[in-house]
């Protein structure tokens, strides 16, 4: 090493420029314009030349597998009672309220059994009885959350669930 060879220190990231050597010793001044004193062994001459003509071999990213469970939409549960049993007009307005909440938790723990992030609980507008217990129902679940603004309460006929 000689006053003038740029080098940088092997166990830092610190660059400069060497402006005396005294033996072992070798002095060199960073970027910041600071001096500092090494032993030669613990620097290394930096020289761009040597990486001159050399080809640049780019890799490919390895692409990561996702599993199926992340590639999948949200489950959808759509409370319309007409969808949920095959003759709608034999059960009263309770029972139907009652199957409606059934299905729920069904889908809720479903959901929870298989780890799965999003439901999309689809209530309907009408005069909001199955929209009240829907929102009574995951008031009082933990480990979720959902909107639950006053802003929206009518204005949609879904919800949707997230599991933390």
């Amino acid at each position: 090493m000689k006053p003038g060879d740029r080098i940088s220190l092997i166990d830092d990231d610190i660059k400069g420029t060497v402006t005396g050597v005294k033996g072992e010793t070798v002095t060199f001044r960073d970027a910041h314009g600071f001096i500092h004193e090494y032993p030669k062994n613990k620097l290394v001459i930096r020289n761009p030349s040597l990486y001159e003509g050399k080809p640049v071999i780019k890799k490919a990213e390895p692409t990561l597998k996702r599993s199926k469970k992340h590639q999948q939409t949200h489950k959808m549960l759509d409370l319309h009672f007409e969808n949920l049993v095959s003759n709608p007009a034999e059960h009263n307005a309770f029972e139907r309220l009652l199957i409606q909440k059934e299905k729920l938790e069904e889908a809720m723990a479903y959901c929870r059994r298989n780890r799965l992030k999003k439901l999309e609980i689809i209530h309907g507008i009408g005069d909001g009885v199955l929209q009240n217990m829907v929102f009574e129902y995951l008031r009082g679940q933990t480990g979720i959350d959902f909107e639950d603004h006053d802003f929206f309460y009518h204005q949609t006929g879904s919800v949707m669930v997230r599991f933390r």
